[in-house]
């Protein structure tokens, strides 16, 4: 039989107790008084054989319904994307598979190359100077630059959209609260940050203004104007974005964005019912010497050769921890790998083909749904979500579209009672027309 694992026998026992010098498995609990040891069996089922187990969990798996069974209009932070078979060709080889930290430059330029491509391709993308190689997911990257900005202008107030993911407004919090600042979160008007609002917020304590964009409710925000208002003092604007979104939107770092952060997840990374993924961080070169995490820089060896190093860096493993920028003690290289071969081979062209698909799809949704009668909630710009309003909660909406052959959106009144039976649904390059048409007339029932 073939074993993905080598099975301890009898014999390989008796061969250990005789090493360390010991008759039994007993003998080694020796020091532990009987009174105290618990007698008995414990309330667990008898073991079962390798196939009988295998069994068990695949029934186990089987109660989960995925992606491939009915079509997804969930969005709200993952979604499902067009993936290259590629990408699992690449990152199934070993080389990168059990790669893990590239301290060894002259053993590690493979990994490092890739990851200075993910680097590039991010910074490119978000249009600013520099990327990281890589956080643990979006929420931690739009933490980390919020704990950055209060580090850099050494204030204590964070002011952060109520259109910011409400995860990663969360995630904010946890991190603040170590640091203690203040997150200060700014109320949405129709669908988008309210600007005025903001300004009034804002003072000379404020470290920095985050905000999303396209938002958790897919609607494009106002950056120049927001911009505008973050840099009035001494303050950092800071832009969480879905980064294939940039493929046709005009990116943050053209409307001045000082950190954009976010999750590569639409780039090659399998929803995989909801990580791990990969979390980028961009930024100016002023900030360089401030990023969280790892940096790959491009050199060249002595014989002129091109080779790459990790660099500038900051970890509190490299230097004392009272001068260190973060506490992150890895990246997700395996998953910035994945982001940027599904990059490479979409390609420019193809990237910007695969956000227009998004944005064009979406719309065409909107104005089935609403022919069938359902309200859009928001007069708004949007990428590829939107908010519908609904006559009944949510929960018994998606319970009746899973019977009908649909994953439907995401329930909002889970996070804010203001919105109690609105639904934020999604659209990708992935979803067929006549998938549209349906979920359009099955929704239509519920106004």
């Amino acid at each position: 039989m073939n074993h993905r694992y080598l099975p301890m026998t009898e014999a390989d026992k008796r061969e250990m107790l005789a090493a360390i010098g010991v008759d039994s498995i007993e003998a080694l609990f020796s020091d532990i008084p009987k009174e105290i040891r618990f007698k008995g069996s414990l309330q667990m089922k008898e073991a079962l054989k390798e196939p009988q187990l295998i069994d068990y969990f695949q029934s186990i798996a089987a109660k989960n319904i995925n992606l491939k069974q009915k079509p997804s209009f969930l969005g709200a932070g993952v979604y499902e994307h067009y993936i290259p078979s590629i990408v699992d060709h690449v990152i199934s080889r070993s080389e990168f598979y059990t790669a893990y930290t590239p301290y060894q430059p002259e053993i590690s330029q493979g990994e490092l190359q890739a990851i200075f491509e993910f680097q590039t391709m991010i910074a490119e993308l978000t249009g600013m100077d520099l990327a990281n190689s890589s956080m643990y997911d979006g929420p931690t990257a739009l933490a980390e630059a919020a704990m950055m900005s209060a580090g850099h202008t050494k204030k204590t107030k964070i002011l952060v959209s109520k259109a910011v993911h409400p995860e990663a407004r969360d995630v904010l919090r946890t991190n603040a609260k170590g640091q203690r600042l203040d997150v200060v979160e700014i109320e949405t008007a129709n669908g988008v940050t309210d600007v005025e609002q903001l300004r009034a917020a804002y003072d000379d304590d404020t470290a920095c203004v985050v905000v999303q964009y396209p938002n958790f409710f897919g609607h494009l925000e106002p950056l120049a104007e927001i911009e505008q208002v973050a840099h009035s003092g001494k303050a950092m604007f800071v832009v969480s974005s879905n980064p294939l979104s940039l493929g046709l939107l005009k990116p943050p770092g053209e409307f001045g964005a000082d950190i954009v952060v976010g999750d590569a997840q639409p780039f090659g990374i399998p929803t995989q019912f909801g990580g791990p993924h990969c979390g980028y961080f961009a930024t100016t070169k002023k900030l360089m010497r401030k990023v969280p995490g790892r940096l790959v820089g491009q050199t060249t060896d002595e014989k002129g050769q091109r080779g790459y190093v990790l660099t500038l860096q900051a970890r509190e493993q490299h230097i004392r921890r009272e001068k260190a920028t973060s506490n992150i003690c890895s990246n997700q290289a395996l998953n910035a790998l994945a982001a940027s071969v599904a990059m490479t081979a979409i390609g420019k062209k193809g990237v910007k083909e695969m956000a227009l698909q998004n944005l064009q799809k979406a719309a065409y949704a909107k104005k089935q749904l609403q022919a069938n009668g359902v309200t859009i909630a928001y007069e708004q710009p949007s990428f590829n979500e939107f908010v519908v309003k609904l006559a009944k909660p949510i929960k018994e909406v998606n319970e009746s579209l899973l019977k009908r052959g649909f994953i439907g959106g995401y329930d909002l009144g889970i996070t804010d009672q203001k919105l109690k039976n609105h639904m934020l649904i999604c659209v990708t390059e992935v979803r067929a027309k006549e998938e549209i048409d349906q979920f359009a007339k099955e929704l239509g029932v519920f106004i």
